[in-house]
């Protein structure tokens, strides 16, 4: 009798056994339907067995192969599997991330076969590249023939772009495939239009969140195949199969949406880098503020690193950044005086502003100037934020919504007032201080809809407007060649955050916004309102100087012992029953004391737990507990043992997972 072991998409660790018939073949990596309770589903073979732990007369048999969908290949199931193990996750779990829901459906239309690309495009209208465009292909080319992980830092308009396309077009000319990663979708259309409008009949297919089911499931399929030559992608797409990859390349890599935060916590970047390896190509990572850990592996020799200190553009200089005390420029619903004049200038100039504030809605928070009462979500330990132009109160973390009072709810006063600035509110006061303006507002609210942040991207383009007012979906990739004044509001909430990563995530912030002014001809200027002008990290912003910057962060890092010197991960817990979740904890970390004691040269240490920043989301306390190793292989061999004693546990009450190589501390 012959034995397939199946990997179903459940929370289960185990491969469940079927029966297959004699004379069907279920070769490992092939999709096959199996009956499992009173349903079926559709299954990955991970291998096959002579006996099982199952009674013989209990075992179930496969129904039938899914023969409009080829076998994954030895490569594509041995990176899932990686994934499963370095990350903790169940193998049917990774297996039901990385494949498209369509592809899961028992019952539905057979899908097309796709063939692959005989075709190769050829790269159109280059422009003339600089010298030191010139070096960093040498440098990114220079290992096409095995793993060679690169490095390119390149500041704001520097022309990194135009490296990729040289190197995709490298990649395809040698009947390779290339992976573009960008990290939002928002990234998708611009880079998309590139590549068509610069490579001949080039096959090219997109994959994100926001495709449907079938043309998610047809690019998956395309990229097997062979069929698609080049795929841009968000994060999920370093999980697809591909026929013959290339090239991979990580688009400002140092963004923290490449770390999936629910179910398989990974990071697609370092994924990325880990599949070039096992395929023997050249990785590229991207960026003008990389991240200190792929800055560390840089400056340590394990990475190559190509620079690019000049903007590509002849004539275009770097912006210059300067500060706006607000202590003494006193902002009037949120915009100083110094502000509003340059952008006035700009107007009379016929030129473009940004105003960048990372806050969504009209006002963090709605106060009672009588008795002191806030609106607060009753499911979180966060405020509501006044979204005026809806008249509603929503939280932004579990999306709970409720109308605007008439009156406050804990005193009944009509004294209610709205505190800080949104997105909402910067839109209206400069309206009133800008009357005639063509103004637009970018955030997640006004782009909810497909296409309509292309819609505003194009319109900036046409010069039909004047002033854009978003947050963080503005600041990264896009060029805007009018554009030349940048202004920041609410920077210094960041400043002094408990969080190790902030004043990195800052920096970068920054230094991508500030980009955005002066990319072509014109001269560009950034004002950043902030109570603390003389602060180091805005003196380095204003250089440019990630150099300093990452000296200082990384020294401070290596004195506190956190990444990239040591490796961390996160228990996370939470329970609906108040202080669960912390019992939970003390017990996995007595656990994972006892395990630490076996091995103490391991330098494995255990904290305490502790409340999670969101200390309460939709309704469940949460809290977690950290764990540092010096040596990555010594975490690796800790934390399976660990989640072993942690099932044994048997927390009935309580969800946990853990998060290794977290983002967020």
């Amino acid at each position: 009798m012959k034995i397939a072991r199946v990997a179903l998409d459940l929370p289960l660790d185990e491969a469940f056994d079927f029966r297959v018939a004699e004379g069907v073949e279920t070769p490992r990596g092939s999709l096959v339907i199996v009956p499992f309770g009173r349903a079926k589903k559709v299954g990955v073979v991970l291998g096959h067995a002579a006996r099982s732990k199952i009674a013989p007369e209990r075992l179930k048999s496969i129904e039938s192969l899914v023969e409009d969908v080829p076998a994954l290949t030895e490569g594509d199931l041995g990176l899932l599997e990686f994934c499963a193990r370095y990350y903790l996750r169940p193998m049917g779990e990774v297996i039901g991330t990385s494949l498209p829901s369509r592809l899961r459906q028992v019952r539905r239309r057979a899908l097309p076969a796709s063939v692959a690309a005989q075709h190769t495009p050829a790269l159109r209208d280059s422009p003339a590249l600089t010298r030191e465009q010139e070096e960093a292909i040498r440098i990114c080319a220079s290992g096409s023939a095995g793993f060679h992980p690169v490095l390119l830092q390149g500041v704001t308009g520097s022309g990194k772009t135009e490296v990729y396309l040289r190197l995709i077009a490298e990649t395809l000319a040698r009947g390779k495939q290339a992976l573009f990663l960008v990290p939002e979708i928002g990234l998708t259309p611009q880079f998309e239009e590139q590549v068509r409008s610069r490579f001949d009949d080039a096959a090219f297919v997109a994959a994100h969140s926001h495709l449907n089911e079938g043309e998610r499931a047809k690019a998956w399929l395309a990229a097997q195949s062979g069929a698609a030559q080049v795929v841009l992608g968000t994060r999920l797409a370093v999980l697809m199969p591909f026929r013959d990859l290339g090239l991979i390349v990580v688009d400002e890599e140092h963004d923290p949406s490449y770390k999936q935060q629910e179910g398989l916590r990974y990071s697609a970047r370092d994924v990325a880098v880990l599949r070039a390896q096992r395929l023997g190509i050249p990785v590229v990572l991207g960026s003008a503020t990389p991240s200190l850990e792929s800055f560390s592996n840089a400056r340590d020799g394990r990475y190559a690193h190509a620079r690019l200190t000049h903007r590509a553009t002849s004539g275009a200089r770097m912006p210059a950044v300067r500060t706006v005390d607000t202590r003494a420029d006193r902002p009037h619903e949120g915009l100083t005086h110094a502000l509003i004049l340059a952008m006035r200038a700009r107007l009379e100039n016929g030129e473009q502003s940004l105003i960048f504030v990372n806050r969504r809605g009209f006002s963090p928070v709605l106060f009672c100037r009588t008795c002191s009462w806030h609106s607060t979500c009753k499911r979180c330990s966060a405020n509501l934020v006044l979204h005026r132009d809806e008249r509603d109160l929503r939280c932004h973390h579990c999306g709970h919504r409720e109308r605007v009072p008439a009156s406050c709810p804990n005193c009944g006063g009509t004294d209610l007032a709205p505190v800080g600035h949104g997105t909402q509110r910067i839109e209206e006061a400069l309206r009133e201080a800008l009357p005639g303006a063509r103004i637009a507002r970018v955030d997640r609210d006004s782009t909810a809809k497909r296409g309509a942040l292309r819609g505003v991207l194009d319109d900036v383009r046409a010069g039909k407007l004047d002033v854009l007012v978003g947050t963080q979906m503005l600041a990264k990739g896009h060029d805007y060649p009018n554009l030349t004044l940048v202004g920041v509001i609410g920077a210094d909430s960041a400043l002094f955050s408990a969080d190790f990563r902030a004043s990195e995530r800052l920096f970068s912030q920054l230094v991508q916004v500030s980009g955005r002014a002066g990319r072509a001809q014109q001269p560009g200027e950034v004002i950043i309102q902030t109570d603390f002008p003389e602060h180091p990290l805005f003196a380095a912003v204003a250089l440019q100087d990630y150099e300093s910057f990452a000296d200082v962060a990384l020294g401070e890092r290596r004195i506190a012992e956190f990444p990239p010197f040591t490796h961390l991960a996160l228990l996370r817990a939470e329970s609906k029953r108040d202080g669960e979740a912390l019992s939970f904890l003390k017990l996995a970390a007595r656990a994972g004391r006892r395990l630490a004691a076996q091995d103490a040269s391991a330098g494995i240490e255990v904290f305490d737990p502790v409340p999670a920043p969101l200390e309460r989301k939709a309704g469940f306390e949460r809290a977690q507990l950290m764990v540092r190793a010096r040596k990555r292989a010594a975490m690796q061999g800790f934390l399976p043992e660990w989640k072993r004693a942690l099932d044994a546990l048997a927390a009935r009450h309580v969800r946990w997972a853990i998060d290794v190589d977290p983002q967020e501390v």
